[in-house]
């Protein structure tokens, strides 16, 4: 019973957080395209974690542990952040390459947020069950920052990917489909490694962390309101241009 309420709790911040995103387009899109999403986030989830570890390993040697903010860092950005949302970016593209459902702004943010929730509910079920011991603790803080951590980082690059497809094929909306989740990944995973470094650390991290997740979802909620707003006044785009 107990490994039952565990994987329910493992798996509960995501699907709440897919219901909300459901929710908020203007035209929901086909359950079995969402599905296909969803699968698609928890199979990345296995090469990411074999990638990550022959990087780390690469990186730091076996069973090294980061030891600085620097290490902290390099561990985010180039193992953590560059696998993960590298991945879950393949998976976005092979999902919406010639699909003919991908036909509004907020398509992207939609398909986006169901492949980085698959992904991320997966990756919570184990962080629960590898600390069986410590579940509750754990798997409350993850649900208030780690799985919607996820989320945003999802909204971000989803919002990128429909700007380029929709709106202005620049560089600049090119680089951001990957760049600009990679960012707010990394300083995310950066602060949170960095807490375990030492006693004092930990409580100025923990505080950093949770500021750092209130803007970050501002920020991305600004960007998913946009799209909705572009879905709903089709012509906005053009009339700015004229």
């Amino acid at each position: 019973m107990t490994y039952l309420i565990v994987l329910a709790a493992g798996l509960l911040p995501a699907l709440l957080l897919l219901s909300f995103i459901y929710k908020q387009d203007p035209i929901p899109e086909p359950w079995s395209q969402l599905k296909r999403a969803f699968i698609y986030g928890v199979l990345i989830s296995f090469p990411a974690s074999a990638f990550e570890g022959v990087l780390s390993y690469g990186i730091f040697g076996i069973g090294d542990q980061v030891s600085s903010v620097f290490e902290a860092a390099i561990e985010s950005f180039f193992v953590a952040a560059l696998v993960e949302e590298g991945l879950k970016l393949a998976a976005l593209w092979w999902l919406l390459r010639r699909n003919p459902h991908f036909d509004e702004h907020f398509d992207g943010i939609v398909y986006a947020v169901f492949i980085s929730l698959g992904f991320a509910a997966i990756e919570n079920v184990l962080y629960l069950f590898t600390n069986i011991n410590d579940w509750l603790s754990v798997g409350i803080a993850r649900a208030f920052l780690a799985v919607p951590g996820h989320y945003a980082f999802a909204v971000i690059m989803g919002y990128y990917y429909a700007m380029y497809y929709f709106v202005e094929r620049s560089t600049y909306n090119r680089v951001m489909i990957l760049a600009g989740p990679i960012l707010a990944h990394g300083i995310y995973d950066t602060i949170a490694f960095s807490a375990s470094l030492s006693a004092e650390l930990s409580g100025v991290c923990m505080c950093l962390l949770v500021f750092f997740c209130y803007r970050l979802h501002k920020f991305s909620h600004r960007k998913l309101l946009s799209h909705v707003d572009r879905d709903t006044h089709p012509f906005q785009d053009i009339e700015k241009n004229m």
